[in-house]
């Protein structure tokens, strides 16, 4: 299988959305690349699975509009999106709130509706309201420079010192900070949290049509035919050739290590190792969509292991099968790693709580529980780490800039640009996209 591309400019292990970020940058440049997968398919931990006709997600990561790397990696500027609501929905205390919706979807930061089916919540001071809508929008205009030299303290400490008050903080940032991090404690840096809230604050959290899969099979799509190779486990990398496990050895000029934090650290002894944020996704069908809306919804009150949940039908139909909605749930930190019948029964109690309905005739599909899930980025954090460990040999992957998409995204164009300048060429600042293959 492997015989066409024993030797090649680049090998490149992991079909990760960094990998594939790195393989396009590196092509459009002219260079040859293979890029070996473990697993039977692209993705790493952004895979869909089907399960009874619905298609559902591993990861419970949102993208977001804001994010520069889906307008400039090349194919996913097509990328189909399918955004939640404006703002979110905070259920705590037995009510739930409308909170940080932008301006022009009914209000300057308005307290809106409660769910139909919850108690009617109070509305919340109008100061209040307008105090979160001005440090949204203040945020917002910030470029990154500025928010990288703010003083660094975790998270959890940071709020505190944002003239809101506690009401606010509790009942939005944190929790809404929980869910963008997966970081129920907020040990995560303030300057990192200050990056998520900015790229809520500009865009619009959004899932990928038909899966978070879509994202990698795009990129791998467009690359040339036998580019990615699945199936092919790398055991050892140096600077000029990658040894697999049942494929033999190939030669190159460079190796790029585009996998997760944990298989990086096993393929590059002495690379450091960070924490994880563990992350359960649980995924339920039901007979009817217990909100008829799709909105996030954040659990205030912290009564249970969800931390954030949402009817997926409601924001992508196609991961449904007709007359049936799709509900996920995810729980974080040490919530997550709790047996999947103990974390389903709480999980249950709290989401009857949430959509004020019964969850007793849901049925749960799948529970993904994965400990490696999201690299930690505790304070002091630094949001571009080294991926050029030696002429010819780089790391990439979110855990070198920022754990989420774009972060894996960008560390992947930043690697290929090392890469490239090592062998004495000029990195672009965009590639051009190439052809679908036929």
């Amino acid at each position: 299988m492997l015989g066409s591309a024993r030797h090649t400019d680049v090998v490149i292990v992991g079909a990760g959305l960094a990998g594939l970020a790195a393989a396009h940058q590196l092509i459009n440049a002219g260079l040859t690349v293979t890029v070996l997968e473990a697993e039977p398919r692209v993705g790493g931990r952004m895979t869909t699975d089907d399960v009874d006709g619905f298609r559902l997600d591993r990861t419970g990561e949102f993208l977001n509009t804001s994010f520069p790397e889906l307008r400039r990696t090349p194919g996913l500027g097509e990328l189909p999106l399918r955004p939640l609501s404006p703002g979110v929905l905070v259920h705590g205390e037995g009510r739930t709130h409308r909170m940080g919706e932008p301006r022009g979807t009914g209000g300057a930061f308005t307290t809106a509706r409660a769910l139909a089916t919850a108690a009617r919540a109070p509305r919340a001071g109008g100061l209040d309201q307008a105090r979160l809508g001005a440090a949204l929008s203040r945020l917002a205009a910030v470029p990154t420079h500025r928010l990288l030299a703010r003083p660094e303290r975790p998270a959890a400490a940071s709020l505190t010192v944002r003239g809101l008050p506690s009401r606010t903080i509790d009942g939005f940032l944190r929790p809404l900070l929980t869910a963008l991090l997966s970081d129920p404690e907020l040990i995560t840096s303030s300057r990192c949290a200050d990056l998520a809230l900015r790229g809520y604050a500009r865009g619009r959290l959004s899932l990928a049509a038909g899966g978070a899969a879509t994202v990698p099979e795009l990129l791998a799509e467009l690359l040339p035919p036998g580019t990615v190779r699945t199936g092919v486990r790398a055991v050892s990398a140096s600077t000029t050739r990658v040894a697999t496990a049942e494929h033999g050895e190939l030669s190159c000029r460079s190796v790029v290590v585009a996998t997760g934090a944990k298989a990086a650290a096993d393929l590059l002894p002495g690379l450091r190792l960070p924490a994880f944020h563990p992350v359960t996704v649980l995924h339920y069908a039901a007979p009817s969509a217990p909100l008829r809306e799709p909105a996030l919804v954040l659990a205030g009150d912290r009564r249970g292991p969800v931390a954030y949940t949402m009817v997926a039908s409601e924001v992508d139909p196609a991961r449904s099968r007709p007359g049936q909605a799709l509900i996920t749930a995810v729980a974080l930190g040490a919530a997550a790693t709790a047996p999947t019948g103990t974390l389903d029964g709480a999980a249950r109690g709290q989401l009857a709580r949430v959509y004020a309905t019964s969850t007793r005739d849901w049925r749960l599909l799948a529970a993904f529980p994965d400990p490696y899930a999201v690299p930690a980025m505790p304070a002091p954090h630094d949001l571009r780490r080294p991926v050029r460990l030696l002429h010819g040999l780089y790391v990439c992957g979110d855990h070198r800039d920022t754990s989420s998409a774009q972060g894996a995204l960008y560390s992947g164009r930043r690697a290929a640009w090392e890469v490239l300048r090592d062998f004495g060429l000029t990195p672009g600042c965009d590639a051009t996209p190439l052809r679908a293959a036929a």
